[in-house]
């Protein structure tokens, strides 16, 4: 079948190019282990069985609600994919990134998180494009002001890809031969759909779902008849009469499992992923696929993603971390390796998690660039940037920066700086944008994140000593280096009788730096400065970090 190639006028910019590959990574490919090359060998192996000569991939997006990280997770994800395969084939193959919004979907629910909810409600039932835009602006509908968050955010990533409306596809009559073809094998896409339904949904179900002439509305009714050779379905309208439409140029669409099996046929998809929550339908959309002509594309499916008390993330909810709000506080890369990792496990993606992917993001980094070839493919800085990592210099740790603001209780990122350029002689902003740009970030975190949570607690006795001891210990030691001064850290808790000796650690955070963990003490110790920490401690021990947490 024909490959359809979408419209780009919804387009805000022109797409990011195709990132280049280095010939240098094509043979060290073809024995690369990290998951992204596992699926791209389906897909050379379908190449291969189907003769193809270009490859399609396609990811989903439902507009209901906000886009969140989890869309973002399916279009970096495939990404890494798609890169995998180019360099397996040697970039021999043409490559397609579709992202595809069934914006034609009506609105069964007003999502939670939308201003001024019952303005929508004359609306519900109605396609996404045709709600108005409860947000103002620009935008004509609440679709399209979906779809252009999504594309933003997509373009501030520079994925090369293009994007599809479902709502121009049907209109445009781009599904018209396919939807055609769904007529004449009515009875067989409901042989296979109807099995999958209770018996009160079979008695009105249909693949079908007409938009009413009258309302506007998506309509869940049985069809009264499919005229195959018409092209037409006819149907009991609002008013209570019979009306007859054609399935073709827009006045149809169909529920959303047959909508897989039809998109997948009607443009050639070879490759989509999708959440664990799709895999039960995973054998519909492969045999509606089919039945209408098509070959089911390969498919990766990877767990969802929780929230902080573990209850999936859900658009209309708003709950979990939104794309914005994590941009908010970290880079767009850091993001990218938190997609990266384990994408079968269930994770849970709130606030916390930003810290540890930034720090663990750099540490990548650095190991990137004294790597060979095949270490370079398993190092996930390789699949975040296609191969286009950069040369970072980080001389700390977003942790430690953390720590750093809480101790000085920074407003402003100057204020880290100032422990910085003393510290650390010629890292400047100027000098190290990369650092500059990361102590933004820490400033940002943790005065909205750890400054309104954050408990200080007293210490015990025994704490009590030990902390006394540390400042004793500490005096004098200003030309020490982080290891040494971790060292008399180390010292100062076995000779307290700490055992184990996390606990020690765990009350050095608790009581001068209202956490529970941190990095290295050592390290913090020998960026803040010896004389500060000890006026630190003495502080905690005259109460007035309580106190002033109070």
């Amino acid at each position: 079948m024909e490959r359809l190639l979408p419209t780009q006028h919804l387009r805000p910019a022109v797409p990011a190019p195709l990132p280049t590959l280095d010939p240098a990574f094509f043979d060290a490919a073809q024995t690369a282990r990290a998951w992204p090359f596992e699926e791209a060998r389906k897909l050379v192996a379908r190449v291969e069985r189907l003769g193809l000569e270009e490859v399609l991939f396609e990811t989903g997006y439902g507009p209901s609600g906000l886009p969140h990280i989890g869309t973002f997770g399916e279009v970096a994800r495939t990404t890494m994919v798609r890169t995998a395969f180019r360099l397996l084939t040697r970039d021999e193959i043409p490559t397609r990134l579709l992202c595809f919004s069934d914006d034609m979907d009506g609105m069964r629910k007003i999502p939670e998180n939308v201003p001024d909810r019952a303005a929508l409600e004359p609306y519900l039932q109605m396609p996404l494009t045709a709600v108005p835009n409860p947000f103002g602006g620009d935008y004509p509908s609440f679709g399209d002001h979906n779809n252009t968050m999504l594309r933003r955010f997509l373009d501030t990533f520079g994925f090369n890809y293009e994007f599809a409306s479902a709502t121009e596809y049907y209109k445009a009559g781009r599904f018209d031969e396919v939807l055609l073809r769904a007529a004449e094998r009515y009875a067989e896409i409901m042989a296979v759909m109807l099995p999958s339904l209770g018996e009160e949904r079979q008695a009105t179900y249909s693949p079908f779902l007409p938009i009413s002439p009258i309302s506007g509305r998506v309509l869940y009714v049985p069809m009264k008849h499919v005229d195959a050779k018409a092209g037409t379905v006819t149907f009991v309208d609002e008013d209570g009469r019979d009306a007859t439409l054609p399935v073709t140029g827009g006045h149809v669409k169909l529920q959303w499992k047959p909508d897989f099996g039809m998109r997948w046929a009607a443009l050639g998809v070879d490759f989509e992923m999708f959440g664990k929550d799709h895999q039960t339908n995973q054998h519909l959309y492969d045999k509606i696929c089919a039945i209408l002509g098509g070959t089911p594309p390969e498919h990766y499916v990877y767990e969802l993603f929780l929230d902080d008390l573990g209850q999936k993330i859900s658009k209309s909810k708003g709950n979990g971390l939104t794309i914005d709000e994590w941009l908010t506080y970290a880079g767009t890369e850091t993001l990218s390796l938190y997609m990266f990792q384990k994408p079968r496990v269930a994770k849970r993606l709130y606030f916390d998690v930003i810290p540890r992917a930034v720090d663990e993001y750099y540490q990548h980094v650095a190991a990137y660039n004294g790597q060979d070839a095949a270490a370079a493919l398993e190092n996930p800085a390789f699949h975040i940037h296609s191969g286009k990592v950069p040369v970072v210099d980080m001389p700390i740790s977003f942790g430690l920066l953390l720590n750093l603001a809480s101790a000085a209780n920074a407003h402003e990122k100057s204020a880290l700086w100032n422990y910085i350029s003393r510290r650390l002689p010629g890292e400047t902003p100027l000098t190290n944008p990369e650092l500059d740009r990361l102590a933004g970030y820490a400033v940002r975190y943790f005065n909205d994140e750890v400054k309104p949570t954050k408990t200080f607690r007293a210490p015990t006795d025994k704490e009590r000593a030990a902390l006394q001891d540390l400042a004793d210990q500490l005096a004098g030691k200003e030309a020490l280096e982080a290891k040494e001064l971790q060292d008399i850290v180390y010292a100062v808790g076995n000779a307290h009788a700490f055992d184990p000796l996390r606990d020690w650690f765990g009350a050095i955070y608790q009581v001068l730096l209202g956490a529970d963990q941190g990095p290295r003490f050592g390290s913090f110790i020998a960026l803040y400065g010896v004389a500060e920490t000890r006026k630190l401690i003495a502080d905690a021990l005259a109460g007035k970090l309580v106190t002033a947490a109070d």
